[in-house]
């Protein structure tokens, strides 16, 4: 598909019809296209400037601003949504880009024609693939483990509880309290006994609300 010739990206002014000739150029090429590099400041401004003019004829009372109010809102629905499809576009290639150069490990990706936010968006998706490729992908190959900090919880519950109990008797009395795996325990009266985890047994022990009772069999 030919085009009409195109002014400088920085000469554009946003318009409704720019926006649409842009992403229809973006969609009917493969490559990116080029974009005036303050794109989102001016599409920023633009979309104020749209606003304001439909406050303004929200504003008028006349027979003849419902129409006007009507086609403002529809043209405004209408730029959000070539927005969109115009940022998902490039996303995509930019993501395909990212790709491509961290299976082939060949930094030399021309980033020329992204915005200084798309190539974030570039530099952060190549490490993200990276990190990845290496801590599963060589691991596997080298025959090392591979940890995830994900693991899933329930394979986690399958796991025998090391906690352990001791027995101790109150010194003092003692209201009812959440320990330290959230359990309630108590409340308790002086010189009662009770079996209760070894790290809130300490813990007791040591501010002396508690002594371990010892048991003569061991």
């Amino acid at each position: 598909m030919t085009y009409p010739f195109q002014p400088s990206m920085a000469e554009i002014t946003i318009t409704y019809e720019t926006l649409y000739d842009l992403l229809r150029r973006e969609k009917d090429r493969a490559e990116l296209q080029e974009l005036d590099p303050l794109f989102y400041e001016k599409l920023v401004k633009y979309l104020k400037d749209k606003k304001e003019i439909l406050i303004s004829q929200e504003k008028k009372d006349s027979i003849f601003t419902t129409t006007e109010v009507q086609k403002t809102r529809k043209q405004i629905d209408n730029i959000k949504k070539i927005i969109k499809e115009l940022y998902e576009k490039r996303e995509s290639k930019i993501i395909q880009l990212a790709m491509m150069n961290s299976r082939s490990q060949t930094p030399t990706n021309d980033k020329s024609l992204m915005l200084n936010l798309e190539k974030e968006i570039y530099e952060e998706t190549i490490r993200c693939l990276d990190k990845f490729r290496k801590e599963i992908l060589h691991n596997i190959a080298l025959g090392n483990s591979i940890n995830s900090k994900n693991e899933p919880k329930d394979l986690k519950k399958d796991e025998k509880p090391t906690n352990t109990t001791k027995e101790v008797k109150f010194r003092k009395k003692t209201p009812k309290f959440v320990g330290t795996d959230l359990n309630h325990y108590g409340p308790y009266e002086n010189e009662d006994t009770a079996q209760i985890p070894s790290d809130i047994a300490e813990l007791l022990i040591s501010n002396k609300q508690v002594e371990e009772v010892k048991n003569e069999d061991t």
